[in-house]
């Protein structure tokens, strides 16, 4: 009884905290919501009411509490981030994102230590300010960009992938801050190598994340309900938390590294749905909890900080993000929309400010700081985006003419130039190759030395037994460092003339010193250096004569890994090669108006199916929603109906309907009803018509396309006979359309 006592006094400040967080959080929703304000910016303030610093409104009880649970809201944050971004992405991106976000952060970090020195800060204080100035709000900006409608314009392509750019920079960052704050002084020397240590296991995570992970994922997929997918990405996502806390780094880091592995499997997208309730739950959390510290009497007492850090957040941020942009080559109008969509601070500011408090070396005063300016700029951006077109145009109009031709002219000469010499595709490859193999190898020696050194030491031979034992492990990758082939085509060129040959020779020669390098330090951990020197010319001769079969052993170790790696490709190609072009069918949302064309009518009547080709899916009326409506079915005043189509058609049936009576949602949409492709393999209704097959009534659904022997059919006959490797796009209940593609 005491013990339930006990749990219970534990477990209520937990759970009254958690239910007032929540609360404040979903009364913040509501109001933001209806003001058409950022979310975020409603979290900090319901956060500021729910703390202790306010005594109108109930208070936690219990600071150390929500503490673990805005460490929890970091982890999923980070790691939908990670879902969001893939590594190939990443290099997608191209030089005019990293140009801007990297011109952007250098002048960031700098201008801000210089601004936290003019106030007189602690040089700490200064350089966690710096950092934490330096990285825009992707949550801020893509709402904003939702809502003002421009995502699809040139600039927001820009935008976008500098946050790409700047979200892994700022994880480089934090490692480095840890770094600086652990010693409390910078050394280069300290910097370098931690450097060295986050690229040796971000490539190792990688490496083997991908190698594993999506293996795991394709295998077990059938056996996978969405209850069980939620459980394993959550595991997996607190495995690398863990991983990366025991090596060192940031919780933060490996739950980002977990998802972009995450975001390389052909199951990302589902995924991605089913954690977005989760990270949506301790996202709130976590910035509601950013809120609870913020210090009115601090902000008061630093009020003047919080205006000027806000005013340099906005212009600093603009410039230097525009000049990022101008040095890259874009347009100027463009390189001006860029810049002012990236003037704010946002989730990773608190971050970074959070590990300032965390490893106690930022003063108590920073942190509201943060959150204070967070709040303003987050406040501005949608304002920034909405009028940067107009300024920049502008600006164009007001600025020198030759200044202006200049910009033009660099412009079009760095679009020209996009040619890749020889050299540079060869050595990119090089690099590649030996980076990610030296990683492995000596991945694998540290582990031997690590466990399987201490537990053959005690037998006879244990070391050679050992020794051999790893020696054949990293025998793939020691054969593929020395003598596998890359950038083929481009160094057969290069050997045609005389004078690269000797560059390229030396290459060869440097990958087999480090072959034989790797080869004498394993030797070396299991043996005395005379035995070591010995065994060493046994091993390199037995390399020598077992080529072939280590070549074809890498070959298959890189396919595997090449295969994971392409899969979510691969797969999306393969499904577009089964879209029914131009279908390119999505779910849109109409609410009907009381003046509506199409109000009171039939769909027996209407026709919408056969004069635009739209599918309407859903009819919700009140609380009852209706799947897959039939023809004589009903259209009413305020029901909000759910279609289906492309582009094109979506567009037409909004043309004719009243366009001023009625309130669109481009979103696309996962509800109970969707669309789904099936292909047809040995299921019992081949060689039965659709009719026959029953598939309406299996499904609650409706046949929208069908592909047979490479010819495509839109909206199909009732009459068609469903054949061996038919493809077929069906929208229908989920659950009904699941147990169907299992069959």
């Amino acid at each position: 009884m005491s013990v339930m006592t006990e749990t219970t006094q534990h477990l209520d400040p937990l759970i009254s905290d958690l239910g007032l967080i929540l609360l404040t959080a979903g009364i913040a929703v509501i109001i933001f919501k209806k003001l058409k304000q950022p979310l975020v910016l409603g979290y900090l303030i319901a956060g500021f009411l729910a703390g202790n610093h306010f005594d109108f409104f109930p208070s936690v009880k219990e600071m150390k509490s929500v503490e673990v649970w805005a460490e929890i809201g970091i982890i999923f944050l980070l790691f939908s981030l990670g879902l969001e971004f893939s590594f190939k992405k990443l290099m997608k991106v191209g030089g005019t994102a990293s140009i801007t976000a990297g011109v952007q952060i250098v002048s960031m970090c700098f201008l801000g230590y210089l601004v936290g020195q003019w106030m007189e800060w602690p040089t700490m204080d200064s350089i966690f300010l710096g950092v934490i100035l330096s990285i825009s709000s992707t949550t801020i900006i893509l709402k904003s960009f939702d809502e003002l409608g421009v995502k699809t314009q040139k600039f927001a392509g820009i935008v976008i992938g500098s946050l790409i750019v700047q979200d892994i920079l700022a994880i480089l960052m934090m490692v480095l801050l840890s770094t600086i704050a652990v010693s409390n002084q910078i050394s280069g020397g300290s910097l370098i190598l931690s450097v060295l240590k986050l690229i040796f296991f971000l490539v190792l995570w990688f490496l083997g994340g991908i190698f594993i992970i999506p293996t795991i994922l394709k295998k077990t997929k059938h056996l996978l309900t969405d209850e069980m997918l939620l459980i394993l990405s959550i595991a997996l996502c607190l495995t690398m938390v863990i991983f990366a806390a025991n090596a060192g780094f940031s919780p933060a880091l490996g739950a980002f590294i977990m998802g972009s592995i995450i975001a390389e499997t052909t199951q990302a997208e589902h995924i991605e749905h089913l954690v977005k309730p989760v990270k949506d739950l301790f996202g709130a959390v976590f910035f509601v909890s950013v809120g609870m510290l913020i210090n009115p009497d601090i902000l008061y007492q630093h009020a003047l900080p919080v205006v000027i850090l806000s005013v340099v957040t906005i212009l600093g941020q603009s410039i230097s993000s525009t000049l990022g942009a101008l040095l890259s080559g874009q347009p100027f109008k463009d390189s001006v929309r860029t810049g002012m969509s990236l003037s704010q601070i946002g989730e990773f500011s608190f971050i970074i400010a959070t590990l300032g408090v965390t490893l106690k070396v930022t003063n108590s005063y920073l942190y509201p700081i943060v959150v204070a300016v967070s709040a303003v700029t987050a406040f501005t951006t949608p304002f920034m985006i909405k009028y940067s077109l107009p300024f920049s145009e502008y600006l164009a109009n007001k600025l020198p003419r030759k200044l202006t031709k200049r910009i033009e002219r660099y412009s079009a000469s760095t679009q020209a130039i996009r040619t890749v010499s020889l050299w540079q595709t060869v050595i990119n490859a090089y690099l590649i190759q030996v980076i990610a193999l030296v990683v492995i190898i000596l991945a694998i020696i540290i582990l031997s030395a690590r466990f399987l050194l201490p537990l053959v030491n005690e037998f006879h031979l244990g070391n050679s037994i050992g020794a051999l034992i790893t020696l054949s492990i990293i025998a793939p990758f020691l054969w593929a460092l020395a003598f596998r082939r890359v950038a083929t085509a481009e160094m057969e060129q290069l050997m045609q003339d005389r004078k690269s040959r000797a560059p390229l020779a030396m290459l060869f020669f440097v990958r087999t010193l480090l072959s034989i390098f790797f080869i004498g330090l394993l030797l070396n951990i299991f043996f005395s250096p005379k035995i070591a020197l010995i065994a060493l010319f046994v091993a390199v001769v037995f390399y020598l004569i077992f080529q072939k079969k280590l070549h074809a052993q890498y070959h298959k170790i890189e396919h595997h890994f090449l295969t994971n790696l392409n899969d979510r490709e691969l797969d999306r190609a393969k499904r577009s090669r089964s879209d029914l072009s131009p279908w390119d069918g999505h779910m849109a949302i109409f609410d009907i108006a009381a003046e509506s064309n199409i109000a009171g009518e039939a769909l027996k009547k209407l026709q919408i199916r056969e004069n635009l080709g739209i599918n309407i899916v859903s009819i919700k009326r009140g609380d009852v929603t209706i799947h897959i409506p039939d023809a004589n079915e009903r259209i009413f005043p305020g029901d909000e109906i759910c279609v289906i189509g492309t582009d094109a058609q979506v567009q037409e049936f909004k043309k004719y309907l009243d366009q001023h009576e009625m309130d669109v949602s481009p979103e696309v949409i996962e509800p109970d009803i969707v669309l789904r492709q099936i292909e047809l393999k040995n299921h019992t209704f081949l060689g039965k018509s659709i009719k026959e097959s029953k598939l309406r009534e299996k499904t609650k659904g409706l046949v929208v396309g069908i592909e047979k022997r490479g010819n495509r059919i839109l909206n199909p006959e009732s009459n068609i006979i469903l054949e061996k490797d038919d493809i077929l796009w069906i929208v229908g209940e989920r659950k009904l359309l699941a147990d169907l593609s299992h069959d």
